[in-house]
């Protein structure tokens, strides 16, 4: 066989012409040991903390320990399938969660995987899990109401827009229904919602995505879940990536936005699972020392973001480079370099104001705890209280005894307080704390037998009307005209001669009664937020007037 020359002169300079350098460069460890949800690997010498890897058998990875020789990392995904000896790539990334609008109404695991079998879920926006809480200067008083629903907690212990209230009790106490609650109530104020349950029952969490279907809830809401069955990891990160889609819709948009963690107990003892397996020193409680930084860089994401304007040259666009540089920011921060800046523009015809798109949002978070025995001493709980704006104690006894919402009144507090209620509501209810607890203590002294005089009787029955009055069927939340009007007719007297069985029925008669005879009181109540003098004088002579049939 006979070459020719020039076909293989053709074809070498054909290969060097179609000849590009390309060099895969990556950094690759090997697996140590693996076992129980964590890995330790060798040979990454150059890896971040919170750095994400990939390991041979696809799943994700994130390095959670840096040690001299090693590091530890926890496995998000099948850690089964991991052997020692198996490969391990870095891929210089924290790890991320898909965000926006395609989450409303789906449940998703922790990294933005579906579990409603509706398909993957397609959003070109992601954001990191863990991100820098927003500063002190950042950040706006809480002053607008976050309705629940709930009369027990609107009118003595008020969650604002940008709080962090605290629900905390035993098991089967109420906690969850309280935040389904405050959920449903949202429907048509254009809260975004965002359930995450951590450590729940597969059960438990099918019937809360059942029952918030029923209310036509989950079209504003993201369930995130990591069950009991979810690898620790996964448990561990579920409230970030709970805080971190509730996240873009608050600062990227505008919107407000409330988060649920039920319950962050078990992403405690799943963080400690992990660090005792990656020989994190121990401490009280066998947590790990940095257990209270877990919480706290989690729940001082809640706040309500003020907003900012610019002022900036007409011909200098935010966009570019030089637009940039010109703008000034107005009201916080920097307010006072700001106007120093503008007494040097000289012309100010030429001056615009824009708004700096997705500010003014807020975040409102309820976490829950859940206690042993009633013990809300214990080391977790403590930690949560001492971060948060307030606590809603729900107690057992409160419960068995057919009180419910079962909200211990003495022990639950609002840091925020009328801050985040209406007037009227402010008004109605203000004494109402200190009357449910006056009359707790006297019940316990009638139960002495001793006779009472007349007064303290009356306070008696006046505090039994209110226990009653503030029982509340599950997923029933109230508007809160009906509350204050309800509240109104009880503290001013108009409830007194109805039996304590009846007290349920009057209020539904009472509601009716108003909102379809006299809807222009509701009307003019919901847009001045208070009770003047001629509203006062409406309410009472309706009241006085009211007389239902009561079977």
């Amino acid at each position: 066989m006979r070459f020719k020359v020039d076909e293989i002169t053709s074809v070498i300079k054909q290969e060097i012409e179609q000849y590009r350098s390309e060099i895969d460069v990556s950094e690759v460890g090997r697996v140590l040991e693996v076992g129980d949800g964590i890995a330790q690997i060798y040979g990454l010498s150059n890896a971040m903390s919170s750095e994400m890897l990939t390991f041979a058998n696809g799943a994700a990875g994130q390095i959670f320990n840096l040690e001299e020789n090693s590091i530890g990392a926890v496995i998000f995904g099948d850690y089964l399938g991991i052997k020692e000896g198996d490969e391990v790539r870095r891929t210089g990334e924290l790890l991320s969660v898909p965000v926006g609008e395609a989450l409303l109404g789906r449940v998703v695991d922790p990294i933005g995987n579906p579990l409603d079998g509706k398909g993957i879920v397609e959003s070109p926006h992601r954001m990191p899990l863990e991100i820098k809480a927003p500063g002190v200067a950042v950040r706006q008083p809480v002053n607008v109401p976050l309705q629940t629903g709930i009369k027990a907690i609107d009118s003595m212990i008020p969650i604002g827009r940008g709080q962090r209230e605290l629900i905390i009790g035993d098991r089967k106490t109420g906690k969850t229904a309280i935040a389904i609650d405050a959920i449903i109530n949202q429907r048509q104020t254009g809260v975004i919602c965002v359930y995450v349950a951590i450590g729940q029952k597969e059960s438990t969490v099918a019937a809360v995505i059942d029952t918030l279907n029923k209310h036509h809830a989950m079209s504003y809401t993201i369930v995130v879940a990591a069950g009991a069955s979810a690898p620790a990891p996964l448990q561990y990160i579920a409230p970030y990536a709970g805080c971190a889609m509730a996240e873009y819709f608050c600062h990227h948009q505008g919107r407000d936005t409330l988060v649920i963690y039920d319950d962050l107990t078990k992403q405690a003892q799943s963080y400690r699972q992990l660090s005792l397996l990656l020989r994190r020193p121990p401490g009280r409680e066998a947590y790990p020392g940095d257990i209270f930084y877990l919480h706290s860089r989690l729940l001082e994401r809640a706040c309500k973001t003020a907003e900012h304007r610019i002022i900036c040259r007409k011909d200098a666009p935010s966009d570019t480079a030089e637009g940039a540089n010109k703008q000034r920011y107005i009201g916080v921060p920097g307010l006072r370099q700001a106007k120093k800046d503008l007494e040097t523009w000289t012309d100010k015809d030429q001056m615009e104001i824009r708004k700096i798109p997705g500010t003014g949002g807020s975040l409102t978070a309820l976490p829950i705890i859940e206690t042993q025995e009633g013990e809300v001493s214990a080391y977790i709980p403590t930690n949560v209280i001492s971060i948060t704006d307030g606590q809603i104690y729900l107690e057992p006894d409160l419960f068995f005894a057919g009180v419910r919402p079962a909200v211990n009144v003495g022990i639950s507090v609002s840091r925020v307080g009328g801050n985040a209620q209406i007037k009227a509501m402010k008004r109605v209810a203000g004494s109402l704390r200190l009357d449910l607890a006056a009359y707790r203590e006297l019940e316990a002294f009638a139960q002495l037998g001793t006779e009472l005089d007349v007064a303290t009787q009356k306070q008696l029955d006046r505090g039994r009307l209110m226990v009653e009055l503030l029982k509340q069927p599950q997923y029933n939340p109230c508007d809160v005209i009906d509350q204050v009007l309800a509240i109104y007719a009880a503290s001013h007297g108009f409830m007194d001669h109805i039996p304590s069985n009846k007290i349920a029925a009057y209020e539904k008669e009472l509601i009716k009664h108003f909102q379809n005879e006299f809807p222009e009181i509701r009307e003019q109540m919901r847009k001045q937020g208070d009770f003047s003098n001629d509203l006062t004088a409406k309410v009472k002579d309706v009241l006085s007037k009211f007389k239902p049939k009561l079977d």
